[in-house]
């Protein structure tokens, strides 16, 4: 597996683009690094049997869930850019591990990772036992962010769930699809709204969205690690003929390597039946960042992209809702 899309953009950025771009100040806020929000579950969003609803804490752009790993308990990244559990080494040295292929990161590090298992992971309600994990130095994260991060929860977890996600409220909505609902379930959150509705695939624990710019159809991960979305470079001239640059970014990535980028405002992209007249992108290689060696992406959908509005995926019906 040559992508380990996770660490990637948690790119901690250091940006450094001009402040009165073009569509920036639509953005939401940012909290400051190591300072989090949190949000306390009020008694009339109480889950029901089948449902949860798991708060967390922003630091910078990242979402951080509670959890545990057999005894040991802290911080988790909630990133779907990651295919299941991944540890820091830090923390699990104790672990037998064994070796596996190098992956690849978008700042253009190759990263060595081992993995392990443990008897017992759970999260926010959820619960799973004999888990398969990746495990990777995440202390370049750590420094950057001022907190102890254990590891990350990737996407591989919610496999029979449908998921919406509140940047607002700091909340995590989740439903485990039974079988008996799989062509039948829609979340009571689409009844009362209106709300674009689009398809998503999951190809090898990675979710990958179809969008429009002018007559080419692309690619993109959708990956809540990302702090900032990211556009391949190699792309061709005329899709950069629809961005205006702003300035320059530092990307750190996977082993605390940094490369420089250019960051800018791409307009009039398409999401379905809406299009967003500007969204910020960080231009960089995305070339070990594939699914294969024949299937690579144009770019990823990171924070600001997702924090715009409140969002949802059902991954049974591969379908994605935007709420407006």
């Amino acid at each position: 597996m040559r992508c380990f899309i996770t660490l990637l953009i948690l790119l901690a950025c250091q940006q450094a683009w001009t402040q009165n771009a073009v569509g920036l100040a639509n953005l939401p806020v940012r909290n400051q690094p190591g300072k989090p929000t949190s949000v306390a579950i009020t008694p009339a969003e109480e889950p029901s049997v089948n449902s949860l609803i798991i708060p967390f804490n922003r630091v910078g752009n990242l979402i951080v869930i509670k959890g545990i790993v057999d005894t040991t308990e802290g911080n988790f990244i909630f990133d779907t850019g990651a295919p299941g559990l991944v540890l820091n080494l830090t923390y699990f040295r104790q672990y037998a591990t064994t070796e596996v292929d190098e992956r690849g990161s978008a700042s253009g590090a190759v990263v060595g990772a081992v993995q392990t298992m443990v008897n017992r992971f759970s999260f926010g309600g959820l619960d799973f036992k004999n888990v398969k994990a990746d495990m990777i130095s995440l202390g370049h994260i750590e420094d950057r962010k001022g907190i102890k991060i254990l590891g990350l929860i990737g996407v591989s977890f919610f496999a029979d769930m449908d998921m919406v996600i509140d940047y607002e409220k700091s909340l995590i909505y989740l439903h485990r699809i039974t079988k008996k609902e799989s062509n039948t379930y829609k979340n009571k959150m689409l009844d009362s709204t209106s709300y674009s509705e689009l398809e998503f695939d999951v190809i090898d624990n990675k979710m990958i969205l179809y969008v429009k710019l002018g007559d080419r159809k692309m690619k993109f991960f959708i990956d809540t690690g990302a702090e900032s979305n990211v556009l391949d470079s190699r792309l061709p001239n005329k899709v950069f003929e629809s961005i205006t640059i702003t300035g320059r970014t530092k990307m750190i990535g996977a082993g605390n390597k940094s490369v420089e980028a250019l960051y800018g405002n791409l307009k009039n992209m398409k999401f379905g039946d809406r299009e967003l007249i500007t969204l910020p992108f960080v231009i960089t290689t995305l070339e070990n960042v594939c699914i294969s060696e024949l299937c690579c992406i144009d770019g990823i959908l990171g924070f600001e992209f997702l924090s715009l509005h409140k969002i949802g995926f059902n991954f049974i019906k591969r379908k994605m809702y935007i709420w407006k």
